[in-house]
């Protein structure tokens, strides 16, 4: 059973949501390999040790030079809070808020090359006051913005918050609060991260996010996410909890990944959690190397490989999940 496991994980398609207050994104197996999933470098290795961090180096390596260099921003922040050109000369005045929230279109532009005015960023917004971010527009960057990571709020789907030029607020409450996330850098055929995380561009090419990276057995993903798995499981990502109300405890059935609360996982192979009566289940994420924690333990769940022996990547070796031997 253990040869089949990583196969089996691999079908999971992942459903990343958050109730009626953030946008819906369907990852799928089928759009990591087809629309190039890229992992950033090791400039950081996990969300909580990139908060903070204003660096805008590129550190993905399908990512070139070129590409970087248009895509780096073409202002920096002075130490009063104000943004100066590439020359050092006072290009613009930035906004200290972003105000009430706008209606209609916004300028178009292209996130790719991030070629807003000075001042101002390309970033998703809906054009019609939806509920989902459906197009792409230049908006003013506020005059000391959150930096990766970082908390942050936005007017709801307009566009505007107060996170930097090249990032978004995202995985956001019914306050309008979340925490900043990097677009992707490069292009559409050499997608990149300036942070470790991994691209993942939807088929509509709006809202091309850097999933940040993360440790499942530290959980140390921002705000309230949690750190799922995605694909084959071979990539860790930062993701909000898209369990449903009185579920995504360890036995609960799930269909996509972060139906479980964060510390879990769904389990494709449900005849191996206790309680199970689907399919598939959620269940907790353990550490080989430690004593048993599992919850249903005294159903005779204790830490099992999650691998496949010899499939997990560098550093996932001692990682497990809560079954049945």
């Amino acid at each position: 059973m253990a040869g089949s496991r990583a196969g089996a994980r691999g079908a999971v398609v992942a459903r990343l949501r958050r109730g009626h207050a953030q946008a819906r994104v369907w990852l799928t197996v089928a759009a990591l390999l087809g629309l190039g999933g890229c992992v950033g470098g090791d400039k950081q290795t996990s969300a909580s040790e990139a908060s903070g961090s204003t660096s805008g180096a590129v550190t993905s390596s399908t990512v070139t030079t070129d590409a970087a260099t248009s895509t780096s921003g073409t202002g920096t922040t002075s130490a009063a809070g104000g943004t100066t050109g590439t020359s050092g000369a006072e290009a613009c005045d930035p906004v200290e808020t972003f105000g009430e929230e706008p209606s209609g279109d916004l300028p178009d532009c292209d996130v790719w090359e991030q070629d807003c005015p000075l001042c101002e960023k390309c970033t998703p917004y809906s054009h019609d006051t939806g509920s989902n971010w459906n197009d792409l527009g230049c908006v003013p960057v506020v005059a000391r913005p959150k930096q990766f990571s970082e908390p942050c709020t936005a007017k709801g789907f307009s566009g505007f918050d107060d996170c930097d030029k090249g990032l978004m607020c995202w995985s956001l409450n019914d306050e309008g609060v979340g925490y900043c996330v990097g677009l992707c850098v490069g292009s559409k055929a050499e997608p990149g991260c300036e942070y470790a995380g991994l691209c993942v561009i939807p088929g509509d090419e709006i809202t091309n996010i850097c999933f940040p990276s993360c440790d499942p057995l530290l959980q140390d993903c921002p705000g309230e996410d949690g750190c799922y798995p995605y694909g084959r499981a071979l990539e860790w990502i930062c993701a909000y909890d898209g369990s449903f109300p009185g579920a995504g405890a360890d036995g609960d059935p799930c269909e996509f990944t972060n139906n479980c609360h964060p510390g879990l996982h769904c389990s494709p192979e449900g005849d191996r959690v206790p309680g199970c009566q689907a399919a598939s289940c959620c269940a907790t994420i353990c550490d080989l190397e430690e004593p048993n924690t599992c919850p249903l333990k005294d159903q005779g769940a204790e830490c099992v490989p999650y691998y496949a022996m010899g499939e997990a990547p560098p550093g996932k070796e001692n990682l497990g999940f809560c079954g049945l031997p």
